[in-house]
């Protein structure tokens, strides 16, 4: 029988070709060698492994924040919705910092002070944060940081008074730890409207607004999230007039 390429190589296939014996010493330390290095990479492996690996869920926090946004714009073209170019402050895809920088002549922020950061994985002792921590005077107005709808606003355990926004395309924000709300479930809201004060409710040691973003309700880094959005946190600055081409 000829024997036939290979369909992906274009290479002819000649069978399979029987390897030489190893000598028995040599075979040990081949294989004893073979299996520390096994061991090795498992246990590399187990460090990082999603803790909900074992239920078959995928961990999409372990994605970044750019393959999360990409599968919430190709689930929103999907429906053929086009393209748009935003070019004001006004539109729907402009974010902006949820507590007030309060910038001084020398560009010094005064109006907070960032407490905690993101931690996506319980490593060495530190706890997971799904958000960042903006620590300011109780009472200080809590702005929504984009456009959308109330899908939630009153006590949730350990963040305490707590409001969530619906921003669309599979993203989401949450305020926590407020002393009051000022929106209802279903309420429209537009950017930087006031939403909510400060407070010290939950889990909570000191009057901050705990700031979380989700995308598919997979928490993500707000650093970078609203650094890709035109905003930076750790500058108090805000490109709300820039122009972003949304899908």
């Amino acid at each position: 029988m000829p024997k036939q390429p290979d369909s992906q190589s274009g290479r002819v296939y000649r069978g399979r070709r029987r390897l030489p014996k190893l000598p028995s010493r040599r075979y040990a330390v081949v294989v004893t060698t073979a299996i520390i290095a096994a061991s090795i990479v498992a246990l590399g492996a187990a460090a990082l492994l999603p803790d909900n690996l074992g239920n078959g869920h995928r961990d999409n926090t372990m994605l970044s924040v750019s393959d999360l946004y990409d599968q919430a714009d190709q689930a929103n073209r999907s429906e053929d919705r086009g393209q748009s170019i935003i070019v004001n402050g006004d539109a729907p895809d402009v974010w902006r910092l949820p507590v007030d920088p309060k910038l001084d002549a020398s560009g010094k922020i005064t109006g907070y002070v960032i407490t905690s950061r993101f931690v996506a994985r319980s490593l060495f002792g530190r706890a997971r944060h799904f958000g960042i921590d903006f620590a300011c005077q109780w009472g200080t107005p809590v702005h929504a940081a984009q456009g959308g709808v109330v899908t939630f606003a009153g006590a949730s355990g350990g963040y305490g008074y707590m409001v969530e926004i619906d921003h669309g395309n599979g993203i989401r924000t949450r305020y926590g730890h407020l002393s009051s709300w000022k929106v209802t479930v279903g309420q429209k809201v537009d950017t930087w409207q006031v939403i909510a004060l400060s407070g010290n409710t939950g889990d909570s040691t000191g009057p901050h607004v705990h700031y979380e973003v989700r995308i598919n309700n997979n928490p993500i880094d707000p650093d970078e999230f609203m650094l890709e959005h035109g905003v930076d946190i750790d500058k108090g600055t805000e490109e709300a007039n820039g122009a972003i081409v949304v899908g």
